[in-house]
């Protein structure tokens, strides 16, 4: 009896002593595998702002579903891409890891068969998976590790008439390409089966329709129409409307060293360099299918009578500008308008509906809430953390900064060497450019939430500069950035 006492015990110290230390993994600690685990329905959305949707406060675009949805479940105020560029943000939601983790650090062609996705979990699980649309690691589109099921289009993939790899077979479809998507989605949830499913579309829209090459530059898709292609039944619904703009649209980026450089002759940034109301047309209407899309599926589900036992994740990959700063696609900046993203979380199980939790989320933390949810997690080599205590409304703890990342590429000429760390706490951000000295910004996001005014240089912001500077530096480390890529101009 007393030698059964002691293992006992010795067996509850070595258990307390492995646990995380991590406040947010604590909150969150593994729970026993539920008799049946959820299904999954992730909807990733390409270059959507989190403001594009009536739910957000969006004046006038018609959402019904992403509205729905939102009000049935979690619509986070305060979610982000902590890295503000395609592929990289798509390697994190799947991952839970950073772009400097991941090593999916721009759009070129890289290797993605390796990573350590959170389907492969779920597969091994149990889970009937399918991946659907654009994953946009490089133009390879052959199926990886991780899901039963495979509907990819090739690089950026076509608006209408979509080349597609079907389970490693070439399709040539008829057809728009968000709908079509939605089509193999549908058939997917209705297919008999005792195992519950994860589905993972990844939509096409809204991104102009261009061909990405392996060097990520971007050329016009060959015979099909360029810029933002709508649906049909959508093309021309908000002409003659105004479109909504920030107050900080059109106005030159004064304060902003590394904007104001004179780089190839390019004009001045303002009113001439900024989106123009054709694109922010083109981009809503775009999002129309998408939303389309969502009803479908969301009925799809109740039809099954799978509503309530369903998790569906909504959100985008990075946002947009509207020409705030003088800007247009050059959404790799750190920049409000293109960090920020929509975020909404449905599982009636969990989270209580009609709730805007205001913690901030990221886009790593997709994959070890999933993982928790489905009693899978926490995966170790993960660098998000779940979103399930704030969900149940019980986080005692939550992070008050975070890190966001770009490394330097050469599509766009006005931000060449603009590779920047940065960190947003939830009053302050410091952006370190890595390539260039003394360009780097401090904006005090409570009293100028559209970031006009770069403080870096004011003698009474020097306490504030070195308290990020040194919050920074922390998370550098914590994230384990390579060394060798740390150093950025003070």
């Amino acid at each position: 009896m007393r030698v059964s006492l002691v293992l006992a015990l010795v067996g509850a110290l070595m258990a307390t002593a492995c646990r995380s230390t991590d406040p947010a993994r604590q909150e969150s600690s593994s729970r026993p595998a539920p008799s049946r685990r959820p299904n999954i329905v992730m909807v990733l959305v390409d270059d959507m702002r989190w403001d594009d949707m009536r739910a957000a406060g969006h004046p006038f675009i018609d959402t019904p579903h992403m509205d729905r949805l939102a009000r049935d479940g979690a619509r986070f105020t305060n979610a982000f891409a902590t890295t503000p560029l395609c592929s990289p943000s798509r390697a994190s939601f799947l991952t839970g890891q950073y772009a400097h983790t991941t090593g999916i650090i721009d759009n070129t062609a890289r290797s993605s068969h390796d990573l350590p996705i959170f389907p492969l979990a779920l597969r091994r699980a149990g889970y009937r998976t399918g991946f659907f649309g654009k994953w946009h690691m490089g133009n390879d589109d052959s199926p990886r590790p991780g899901f039963d099921h495979w509907v990819a289009l090739p690089g950026q993939g076509e608006a209408v008439d979509p080349s597609l790899n079907v389970d490693g077979q070439r399709v040539h479809a008829t057809g728009y390409t968000t709908d079509l998507l939605t089509d193999y989605v549908e058939r997917f949830i209705d297919r008999p089966s005792e195992q519950p499913f994860l589905v993972y579309l990844a939509h096409k829209a809204i991104h102009p329709n261009l061909v990405q090459r392996d060097d990520g530059s971007l050329a016009p898709v060959a015979g099909q129409s360029g810029g933002f292609v709508a649906a049909d039944r959508h093309r021309g619904r908000y002409i003659g409307t105004a479109m909504p703009r920030r107050a900080n649209a059109f106005r030159p980026p004064l304060g902003k060293p590394a904007l104001l450089r004179q780089i190839d002759r390019l004009p001045a940034m303002g009113r001439e360099t900024a989106t123009p109301d054709e694109d922010i047309r083109g981009r809503l209407e775009m999002l129309l299918g998408v939303d389309d899309s969502l009803g479908r599926i969301l009925a799809t589900l109740e039809r099954k009578g799978a509503r309530d036992d369903t998790v569906v994740v909504f959100t985008s990959d990075h946002g947009y500008f509207y020409g705030e700063h003088g800007l247009n696609e050059e959404r790799r900046l750190a920049y409000e308008e293109t960090i920020r993203i929509p975020l909404i979380i449905r599982y009636p199980r969990l989270a209580a509906a009609g709730t805007t939790p205001s913690q901030m989320a990221l886009s790593i933390d997709i994959a070890p809430t999933l993982l928790d949810i489905t009693g899978l997690g926490p995966d170790p080599a993960v660098q998000g953390r779940s979103l399930v205590p704030v969900l149940r409304q019980n986080a005692r703890q939550w992070r008050s900064s975070f890190l966001v990342e770009y490394f330097t590429d050469t599509v766009f000429p006005r931000i060449r060497n603009m590779g920047y760390v940065a960190v947003r706490t939830d009053r302050y951000k410091y952006i370190q450019y890595r390539e260039l000295s003394g360009m780097n910004e401090l904006y005090d996001l409570r009293t100028d939430p559209y970031e006009e005014t770069n403080i870096i240089d004011r003698p009474d912001s020097r306490p504030t500069l070195q308290e990020m500077q040194s919050e920074l530096q922390r998370l550098l480390e914590a994230t384990r950035f390579p060394s060798s890529t740390t150093a950025g101009p003070p």
